[in-house]
């Protein structure tokens, strides 16, 4: 972890604290897109949870978000409740290079499987930088849970 990962980092997390309990039933998250250094884009889940941060970023970058890397404070979703492209595959078709996570997300619409798609497409995941300061963001998250298959 650099310090400029830390630094975009804490300023997704900026923006996904300034969404907390503005976003119904979905999580504040933040989403800084950079490239060279700089930030391009940074959004955060928009109110009453929609669109997702990354969802919001890439719309306002288009072609920018190329080769880019994206600080989210939450792991993109694997798919969306109300179907759609989810957030995963977004990131993977707008070719951004490098997606830095500060949390896992334990949804059934994630679960590792967000950092899987991008994996696939052969984007470079980093999970758990700076998770203590984002795990705040999250206390009150009540995801839905995978149902146990024993």
């Amino acid at each position: 972890m650099t310090a400029a990962d830390q630094t975009f980092m804490r300023q997704a997390i900026a923006l996904a604290a300034g969404r907390l309990g503005q976003t119904g039933d979905n999580p504040a998250v933040g989403c800084v897109l950079v490239v060279g250094g700089e930030v391009i884009e940074a959004q955060a889940t928009g109110a009453t949870g929609r669109p997702h941060a990354e969802e919001a970023v890439l719309a306002k970058a288009g072609e920018r978000a190329r080769g880019a890397t994206a600080y989210v404070t939450l792991e993109p979703c694997a798919e969306r409740s109300a179907g759609g492209t989810s957030c995963a595959q977004r990131l993977a078709e707008a070719g951004v290079a490098r997606v830095v996570i500060a949390c896992a997300d334990p949804s059934k619409f994630a679960s590792g499987r967000g950092a899987q798609i991008l994996e696939e497409a052969g984007v470079l995941v980093e999970i758990g930088i700076l998770e203590g300061e984002a795990r705040s963001l999250y206390s009150t998250y009540r995801p839905h849970l995978p149902e146990r298959r024993d």
